[in-house]
């Protein structure tokens, strides 16, 4: 029996995986689970809980509340459930989830106690009841029906919506149905901790109220939730009883906000690298740990989760005082603004060095905030908590100076956690500078790692790109350049003139001479204009000098005027005019930023566009909207690591960041960062890696339109269109060409383009886009989301008439049998083969039952292949059999004169069910008479036709009467439960 795959195949699949990490469900059966709980504890349509079943458990869970007082204890938390605004609703009901609820019982002796009910119980997992069912509807005002909700003790803390990709729906569609339940029934999500939304192959979850990029992946699990299914994976590690109580009671903080509170949940490494600590606390074997998670990935937020985890978890520490110390004044203020804003109560900030000599001395239980330098003159040995736990962010650059030593020498009996995103391993000539002997035990690299790689496939942060221009043609005077310099320091020996020279001479000097900063100014005006400014992006310029600053800044004002570029840095009145002309003070410095990173949409005014910095904004500075760095100063390990991360925070539209280098540091990439190979793959890769990713991409996306002429004729645009108004072509071409687009964009412009005809065939793509995108109903004119270069292009450059049809072509074939017999390694060929025919079926295979048979052997023949059972001359000849097979299928189809749909019912009535039909004759009439109905009857000219339930009744009545009423072949839907959806595939997956 074949079924269609659509969102109910994901929704049973959902409910089996809660199922196995102990949630009560209902539902697999596909039947709406929502159902037995609604009769069981008779919910009326408009509530939200479960009311009943709430109320046994809170009796069961609490001394103070019986059978005779419960309900008046129901009653009051229902009123609880009343809010105008979803957020406040929230906070205050997870005060009541987390810490229970005030209820006034009466006495024996008839007095009246206050008392603290509690809803679930945190200490015993099971004496809470956990149930997951699909299909809860609630009708208030409207009525909403997520697919799947989870519930504890009757309560709704997990909202789920699913869709499949089977039916040209992911998990974003999923995110805009979340986001309207919460506006139409926002009492529905009062009491949620977390909504889900999830396709076929992968899942993304977001606090309430959260907006759509907030929902992230979940892709990390402990040994026991280890799967090689994403999806599944993500639910049993993050959805299992024990991690939503956990998450629920310990990792929830709400943090105001200018638009309004904000609910925020951590990420999952955040999650585990919260964990690890404690469980570090808490064992008490080692008291050190690094974690080590990239830039852009949330460290603070790691922080601010375990401090709070570690003055609320007895269990883990009896009464701590903890630590978080940063090392500049900018990320202090940063930290204290943000303690400010979030409902984390016991903190205070260290004011001054007594201040926070007093603060050691008292040892109050509470999270104390301060930086190293305050560490400077106090006194060491004056410990007053002897359960003291530090945090230090930013720890890779605590090995420079002696406040280290400074720090261990207040606090010699604390635990100590090192929080980096670009640690120091350096030689044995730096044995001081080492982040991992500083911060690891012995034998341990890290306690928790979060890599560049994981945030780039997180989509937490973007790859960088890397553009050299450090060669330059230099035209020097030789002999007038050393009579100048004979005059100036004649009376230098030799030998002293040339240690002056190799002292003072630096990369700085060339950095300061005025030629050389003219012609990198054109550079970066040019490049500017060209990559960086059509889709509104920002750019910095990082200098070695306040005097290179100067100098850069000038000219780039004459270039582009005073209101596109800011110069940062400081100056004192000992400075000549050349750089006093650009001091900023703190204020002015602050108020410049904040414009920076506005966009002028959002912005009253123009903001900077350029950035000219020195000694500034490499390190904590997040600015989404700046994607290119043009850097003119020698940077290493960990300083190139801050620098390079300050381009690759992800936005809206935004590719990759970019590096344009001024200093040939990236030319030796090995001896610049010395890290890992995977950290220095991912951390910036050379733009020939962008093109040739955009190459490729390319192929793919053409690759679609195989057998379509790239002509000028209406012919040729209709048939482009009519391929890709269905599945799967559809989706791999929204898809594919949303990729294709972000990098032309990031490589144009560049004559290769032009001189290996990808311009071209780009822009036959972008015109069959506009059309696609005119033909598909509810979308927005298709040109204004189109980026302003790409239209440029379009629109300024050679038609469509020019394009000729000279791509290369990967269609299967015999002439496709005839390149494979040219290699001479057999084990090549058969997997060359096997993929070819994979790629050529894998569509196919519910158009015709042959396909599925025919893919079923291809995975037999490679399996026994990779398993040693036939050599590889024989994989190769029964592959090619196969493939022949499948260019059979089509030749046959067109012999008898038959279109693909007619040929597939044909197939399957004379070779699937031989036995239930009279003749092969009367499979043909059959089949030519159901296709013919089917064209007649069915309404394909609407969006989503093939998956509308008027589709699936009106074929379902074509088989009855063409079966049963004209051919007397009832038994055929009778005695075959899998007929009737098999024959409703072949007509769909043909197109009719």
């Amino acid at each position: 029996m074949v079924n269609i795959p659509s969102e109910q195949g994901v929704e049973r699949s959902l409910l089996s995986w809660l199922d196995g990490v102990g949630w009560e469900t209902h539902g697999q059966d596909g039947d709406r689970g929502s159902n037995v709980l609604d009769d069981a504890y008779e919910r009326k349509s408009h509530e939200v809980v479960y009311w009943d079943l709430l109320a046994e458990q809170v009796v069961a869970l609490n001394e103070d509340v019986t059978d005779e007082n419960v309900d008046k204890f129901i009653s009051s938390l229902k009123r609880d459930l009343d809010t105008e605004n979803l957020m406040d609703g929230n906070r205050a009901f997870h005060q009541l989830l987390t810490k229970g609820k005030t209820f006034s019982v009466q006495r024996d002796d008839g007095s009246t106690e206050t008392v603290y009910v509690d809803l679930i119980d945190y200490d015993d997992h099971e004496n809470n009841r956990f149930h997951a069912v699909n299909q809860f509807s609630v009708s208030r005002e409207t009525t909403i029906r997520p697919d799947v909700s989870l519930f504890v003790n009757g309560i709704p803390l997990v909202t789920m919506e699913l869709k499949s990709q089977a039916q040209d729906n992911d998990w974003h569609d999923a995110v805009r149905d979340l986001r309207n339940y919460e506006k139409d029934v926002s009492r529905l999500f009062v009491p949620g901790l977390f909504n889900i939304a999830a396709d076929t192959f992968e899942l993304r979850y977001g606090a309430v109220g959260a907006p759509k990029e907030f929902y992230e992946p979940w892709n990390d699990a402990p040994e026991e939730f280890e799967d090689s299914n994403d999806v599944r994976q993500a639910i049993k590690a993050l959805c299992n009883p024990k991690s939503i109580l956990d998450l629920l009671k310990n990792f929830v903080f709400y943090e105001r906000r200018a638009g309004g509170d904000a609910k925020i949940v951590p990420r999952y490494m955040q999650y585990y690298a919260v964990n690890a600590i404690l469980d570090r606390v808490r064992e008490g074997v080692h008291k050190r740990g690094l974690v080590w998670h990239t830039q852009g990935s949330g460290k603070s937020f790691t922080m601010l989760y375990a401090a709070e985890n570690l003055l609320s978890r007895p269990t883990v520490a009896r009464n701590p005082q903890v630590f978080i110390i940063v090392d500049t004044d900018k990320l202090n203020s940063q930290m204290r603004d943000q303690l400010a804003n979030l409902t984390l109560e016991q903190w205070t900030e260290a004011e001054s060095i007594a201040h926070l000599e007093e603060l050691i001395e008292q040892g109050q239980s509470e999270l104390v905030l301060t930086t190293i330098q305050k560490f400077e003159d106090v006194d060491p040995d004056e410990q007053g908590n002897d359960e003291v736990i530090v945090m230090s962010d930013e720890a890779h650059r605590f090995m420079e100076a002696d406040l280290g030593s400074r720090l261990d020498a207040a606090l010699p009996d604390c635990y100590h956690f090192g929080f980096t995103g670009t640690p120091v391993r350096e030689g044995e000539r730096h044995e001081d500078r080492n982040t991992f002997r500083e911060f690891s035990p012995e034998d341990e690299d890290y306690l928790h790692r979060y890599s560049v790689k994981q945030g780039i496939e997180d989509g937490l942060i973007l790859p960088v790109y890397f553009t050299l221009r450090h060669e330059m043609e230099w035209e020097i005077d030789e002999a007038g350049l050393d009579e100048e310099f004979e005059q100036e320091f004649r009376g230098l020996s030799t030998d002293e003139k040339r240690e002056f020279i190799q002292k003072n001479v630096t990369a700085r000097t060339l950095a300061e001479i005025e030629p050389r900063v003219d012609r990198a100014v054109e550079e970066i005006d040019r490049h500017y204009d060209e990559h960086v400014a059509p889709n509104g992006w920002k750019g910095m310029v990082v200098t070695p000098s306040r005097r290179s600053a100067a100098m850069y800044g000038e000219r780039l004002i004459d270039c582009r005027g005073e209101d596109e570029v800011e110069v940062l840095y400081t100056a004192t009145n000992d400075d000549p005019d050349l750089i006093q002309q650009f001091h900023t003070d703190s204020e002015e410095r602050d108020s410049i930023i904040k414009a920076f990173k506005q966009t002028d949409e959002e912005a009253e005014e123009v903001t900077p566009k350029l950035l000219v910095v020195h000694n500034m904004l490499l390190t904590g500075f997040d600015a989404p909207i700046m994607k290119t760095m043009y850097l003119d100063r020698n940077l290493k390990n960990h300083n190139l690591m801050q620098a390079i991360a300050r381009t690759n925070r992800p936005a809206e539209g935004k590719e990759n960041g970019e590096i344009v280098d001024f200093q040939g540091i990236f030319e030796n990439i090995d001896d610049a960062l010395d890290y890992d190979a995977e950290t220095k793959a991912y951390a910036a890769r050379d733009k020939d890696e962008l093109y040739d990713d955009l190459k490729d991409q390319l192929e793919t996306v053409m690759g679609i339109f195989d057998g379509i002429p790239k002509d000028d004729t209406q012919e040729a645009a209709y048939e482009a269109v009519e391929r890709i108004s269905t599945h799967p072509e559809r989706r791999e071409f929204k898809q594919g060409f949303r990729r294709l687009q972000n990098l032309y964009e990031a490589v144009a412009p560049d004559k290769r383009l032009i001189n290996e005809g990808i311009e071209r065939d780009y822009k036959w793509l972008s015109r069959i886009h506009v059309a696609f995108k005119r033909t598909t109903g509810g979308e927005d004119d298709p040109e204004d989301d189109m980026r302003e270069k790409t239209r440029e292009i379009i629109n300024e450059n050679v038609e469509i008439t020019e394009i000729k049809d000279d791509f290369p072509t990967y269609k299967l074939g015999e002439e496709y049998l005839e390149d494979v017999e040219g290699l001479d390694n057999p084990g090549v060929k058969a997997s060359q083969i096997a993929h070819a025919t994979r790629e050529h079926l894998h569509p196919r295979e519910n158009q015709n039952p042959r396909y599925k048979r025919l893919s079923e052997r291809v995975t037999d023949i490679v399996e026994r292949w990779q398993g040693d059972e036939i050599s590889d001359p024989d994989a190769v000849e029964a592959l090619k059999s196969v493939e022949k097979e499948v260019l059979n299928v089509e030749e046959e189809a067109e012999e008898q004169g038959m279109d693909d749909a007619e040929f597939a019912i044909y197939t399957h009535l004379t070779e699937q069910t031989p036995d239930a039909i009279e003749s092969e004759e009367q499979a043909e009439e059959v089949a030519e008479e159901i296709v013919s109905q089917f064209r007649e009857r069915v309404d394909r000219g609407y969006h989503g036709w093939k998956t509308n339930q008027q589709t699936i009744a009106e074929i379902e009545r074509i088989l009855l009467d063409v079966l049963v009423k004209e051919n007397e072949l009832g038994h055929l839907i009778r005695d075959d439960d899998g007929f009737v959806d098999s024959i409703r595939n072949y007509l769909i997956e043909n197109h009719g």
